[in-house]
């Protein structure tokens, strides 16, 4: 690590310590993080965010090793899932310890915990030597930020400090499983995959998309940009948009990649990629950059959920979802 890095990792611990406010690189998304014992400091996190107190944060920690320390048990299930896992865009739900502060759970007796596989964010953990609540680094149900400028255009000053580790390389949030019961459950799709758990647990899991356990990314409208997204069959994705821009209308499109060479009559279009991998790691930047282009409605298509494509489709469906009053 650069003597540049060294510092920055410190000044960075040095602000967590005080109580403020530190933007985070991780694989998924940055993440807005402070001391997860620190009630005041997690208190802080709802406020720059303008999320609800009752919406539970994830606390972050250097390695597996550190979950007895959060956790009032580890079931064995959970033993196995983080030793396959951890670091890695996968987070547990376990009946909370007496460490974390009860802000960071939103009130509940559980809480949710993860070790990120981001090298910058791990040193930052193992220097600092406690939990980091942090959820994404970005206002309440908008887009998650993948780079630190996002952090910067969206938060300003509301962050004490970011640690820029480059671009994420997932893109989308991590899974989310709920181990608290003898079945586990998935409660978020996300970097890990359904079927990579289902390998090593041995048994099919089910996607409790609003199951009664609150986590974070169950809002009706979440990860969703300015403008309106529309959800449509991939082949009327170029006619709707195409219809909509004629009303008046500035359009955005992410365009299937079966259709990746038709012409389309709109203000923006952004080809989807081929690979899903590539698809969930640009997806939130593709929706930021058709903000910043102006759009006022986003036409899309959801992939085949299997793979990452479910937490992809997940992800589309809630940046679609009701918008909260004002």
């Amino acid at each position: 690590m650069t003597k540049t890095r060294t510092d920055e990792i410190a000044k960075a611990v040095a602000v967590l310590r005080d109580g403020g406010l530190v933007a985070l690189p991780t694989e998924t998304v940055y993440g807005l993080g402070a001391d997860a014992e620190n009630p005041a400091a997690v208190a802080r996190i709802f406020t720059a965010k303008g999320r609800p107190p009752d919406h539970p944060l994830i606390v972050h920690l250097a390695g597996a090793e550190r979950l007895a320390d959060w956790v009032a048990e580890v079931p064995e299930t959970a033993r196995l899932l983080a030793e396959h896992f951890w670091p890695g865009p996968l987070t547990l739900v376990l009946r909370r310890g007496r460490r974390v502060s009860p802000e960071a759970t939103g009130g509940l007796e559980t809480v949710a915990v993860r070790v990120p596989d981001h090298p910058v964010a791990l040193a930052l953990l193992s220097a600092f030597g406690g939990g980091i609540a942090a959820p994404s680094a970005n206002r309440f149900g908008s887009v998650s930020p993948t780079t630190a400028d996002h952090v910067r255009a969206e938060l300003g000053d509301a962050v004490d400090f970011v640690l820029d580790g480059g671009p994420c390389d997932v893109g989308v949030e991590s899974t989310i499983v709920d181990a608290t019961g003898d079945v586990p459950s998935i409660l978020r799709p996300g970097g890990v995959t359904r079927e990579d758990l289902e390998a090593v647990l041995g048994y099919s899991l089910a996607v409790d998309a609003t199951g009664r356990v609150p986590v974070p990314g169950r809002h009706p409208s979440h990860y969703a940009p300015r403008a309106h997204v529309v959800l449509v069959d991939p082949e009327r994705v170029v006619p709707e948009a195409e219809l909509a821009q004629e009303s008046g209308r500035r359009v955005g499109v992410l365009l299937p990649t079966a259709y990746a060479d038709t012409p389309v009559k709109a203000h923006a279009v952004t080809a989807v990629p081929e690979s899903l991998i590539a698809y969930a790691r640009e997806l939130y930047a593709m929706l930021r950059e058709f903000d910043r282009l102006e759009c006022d409605l986003v036409v899309a298509s959801l992939p085949a959920e299997n793979g990452l494509g479910l937490a992809i489709a997940n992800r589309l469906r809630r940046a679609a979802g009701p918008r909260p009053a004002h």
